[in-house]
């Protein structure tokens, strides 16, 4: 009955948290990777193989296209249910980072943590935007929970590592590591089969899925080393050194790294049993992220989303750490006054972070208007009738695709983005009103093709709103 009250009172933290960020910030949109998933779930779900091989599309993520094949018979409510499952990520995030420095250090470790990653910009971000990176994150860090609560658990284990490998593959790296740790408690050969078989359970799946679609088991690999190429993002072992730090201070800022330099550091001189299971996750990313590196990947901020959960950990431990000491310990008073003097350093700096936040907020309010003014064109009678009926689509960026397609009840290969190919004569053409329409829904600033601002002659206008216009090619 208490795992089941403590199980409870998280689930609730997680979903208020989750609330309040809406409520704050008050628009939440699924992102280009995101709604393609829904897009290819809803191709899914009406019997469709998922358009994996379009141009620009991002890499799928077969936990993801199910979700969006879930959710699709929601209609109109389907964006708000997937990007709301990403908010309760986030909340499970943060009360999963709060439980583990709980069980590991102490409690008010925990909330720091938590605290430290629920005000951090790209985690907010991502969760408003719908991000599957979150709900990986989340599961490893449950993970984690799990193994502090009971060393070498196993099964339970390595089944939210698989459900994480199944939406990032740096989960498959963590779970053959659990593996091995798991072998020296159980030498029965079944018991290793069997976890053996649930820590290659992502990445067979994967590629199983990537098989049916496509005929390349590794099409997910290849296709996102290519669009990182199409794209320009850095790649390559030899990019890491410069590359690493600039991401990681760009999740948690110049004084929480500070911190979580030196919570390492006090961790492994006075916790080093305790700071075993934290540094594992935190070397385990970091040897991913050299992997994808050397794999030609684009190495992004949020492939290291669970490095800054660590560190956010640890710079929290810098804090508060001496709280998990002996009180005999002759190291609690010192660092109960070095950890006082560090929170104040961190507290005085948190003005800066308030106004990234009411940046992002601005952000998110300009992106939401022209995401939903795209929403509402479609949705007029007029354009709902020509885009079913005169078809393809023509859009002035990649971005609008998976969106345009899966509002319009169409496959995502029947919108196309005009960069890559102009049309000659018939469908229709969808363009920005203004030009911050055009800045607020680029997908890159390198997108590849030709830049595209309105439609070739013939076309004619047909509907238009504060952000986008319609115009139709073929006969009325």
């Amino acid at each position: 009955m208490r795992l089941t009250r403590t199980a409870g009172l998280d689930a609730f933290a997680a979903v208020a948290i989750g609330a309040a960020v809406l409520a704050v910030f008050g628009n939440a949109f699924l992102n280009y990777d995101s709604f393609y998933a829904l897009a290819w779930g809803d191709e899914l779900a009406h019997g469709h193989a998922p358009s994996y091989e379009l141009p620009v599309a991002p890499t799928p993520h077969p936990l993801a296209v199910l979700a969006g094949a879930t959710a699709s018979p929601l209609g109109d409510n389907a964006e708000f249910v997937l990007v709301a499952a990403v908010l309760l990520a986030l909340g499970a995030l943060c009360v999963g980072l709060f439980r583990l420095g709980q069980e590991l250090f102490a409690w008010p470790v925990g909330a720091l943590a938590a605290a430290i990653v629920a005000t951090r910009v790209p985690f907010l971000d991502f969760g408003l935007r719908g991000y599957v990176d979150l709900p990986a994150v989340a599961l490893v860090v449950w993970a984690a929970v799990l193994e502090a609560r009971r060393p070498r658990r196993g099964a339970a284990v390595l089944a939210l590592l698989a459900l994480a490998g199944l939406l990032r593959p740096e989960a498959w790296l963590l779970s053959a590591a659990y593996w091995l740790w798991l072998l020296p408690a159980h030498r029965e050969v079944r018991a290793r089969i069997r976890f053996a078989a649930l820590a290659a359970t992502a990445p067979l799946l994967w590629a199983l899925a990537d098989l049916l679609v496509t005929g390349d088991p590794l099409w997910s690999l290849n296709g996102t080393s290519d669009l990182a190429e199409d794209l320009g993002r850095r790649t390559g072992l030899g990019a890491v050194p410069s590359v690493l730090p600039d991401r990681l201070g760009e999740i948690l800022r110049l004084p929480e790294l500070i911190a979580a330099v030196l919570g390492f550091a006090a961790a492994l001189v006075w916790m080093r049993r305790r700071a075993l299971l934290p540094t594992a996750l935190l070397a385990l990313n970091g040897l991913t992220f050299l992997v994808f590196a050397v794999a030609g990947l684009p190495l992004l901020g949020r492939y290291l989303f669970l490095s800054s959960a660590v560190l956010a950990l640890f710079a929290a431990v810098a804090v508060f750490g001496w709280w998990g000491l002996d009180p005999a310990h002759r190291a609690r008073g010192p660092w109960r006054i070095a950890g006082t003097a560090l929170l104040a350093v961190v507290l005085a700096f948190f003005t800066v972070q308030v106004d990234r936040l009411s940046l992002l907020r601005d952000t998110l309010d300009a992106q939401g208007r022209v995401h939903h003014d795209l929403r509402e064109l479609a949705d007029q009678p007029r354009a709902r009738e020509l885009l079913g009926r005169c078809r393809p689509a023509y859009v002035t960026t990649a971005t609008l695709i998976p969106s345009l397609a899966y509002w319009t009840d169409s496959r995502p290969g029947q919108v196309r983005s005009a960069r890559l190919e102009m049309p000659s004569r018939g469908g229709v053409f969808v363009a920005p009103a203004n030009a911050d329409a055009e800045a607020l829904s680029r997908l890159d600033e390198r997108e590849p093709g030709r830049e595209v601002t309105g439609p070739p002659p013939g076309f004619r206008q047909v509907e238009r709103n504060r952000s986008w216009v319609l115009y139709a090619g073929c006969p009325s």
